[in-house]
């Protein structure tokens, strides 16, 4: 609609110009209202020489050129920033979109993590006092001592296993911070953007 305007007053303005220089007067009133529209009225209501008349007529156009450029320009930067926009606005909804399912992704690894953490520790505490057990009947015979020591062998490995799990855990949630931490930084980057 700009455009349409614009072009609209532009024409009217060059017909203004043309008319002005074959007659001192203007005698269209459309075409005097849109000259009043772009020009503040330098031709129609100076009652100079027709030189003088001219003079203002082509400073007029120089203003209307450059003030041409300086809307196209304008427009321009302005699609062009709105392109910008609506690209950084996209990315940031894609991020957002696989900070989410990395998110839900890492919060079903804690819980199964969790679950397993637990059915080691039940079965460690199993063993612990099988091994109690074992040592409290105090039978000397070298089955127990080959149960004994596979039972504490089996418990060493549960331990390192509980150990790693332990520190897996706590890497999670590590980075499950730094993901709120992404998230909040997302939420005041679209607050930005909008």
């Amino acid at each position: 609609q700009f455009a349409e305007k614009f072009q609209e007053v532009k024409e009217a303005a060059r017909l203004a110009r043309d008319k002005a220089q074959d007659k001192p007067e203007l005698t269209n009133p459309a075409l005097s209202i849109a000259s009043h529209q772009v020009l503040p009225s330098p031709i129609i209501s100076s009652n100079g020489p027709g030189e003088d008349k001219l003079f203002r007529s082509q400073s007029a156009d120089v203003e209307i050129s450059t003030e041409k450029e300086r809307l196209k320009k304008m427009l321009s930067e302005g699609s062009v920033s709105e392109v910008q926009w609506e690209a950084e606005f996209f990315s940031l909804q894609d991020n957002n979109n696989k900070l989410v399912a990395a998110l839900h992704e890492a919060n079903a690894n804690v819980d199964q993590w969790k679950k397993q953490l637990t059915a080691y520790q039940e079965e460690t505490e199993t063993l612990r006092q099988r091994v109690a057990e074992l040592e409290s009947q105090g039978t000397h015979d070298s089955s127990s001592d080959n149960n004994k020591e596979e039972l504490s062998q089996t418990l060493e490995e549960l331990e390192l296993l509980l150990k790693a799990k332990d520190e897996e855990i706590q890497m999670l949630k590590s980075q499950k911070c730094g993901r709120w931490e992404a998230e909040g930084e997302r939420e005041e980057t679209l607050q930005k953007l909008q």
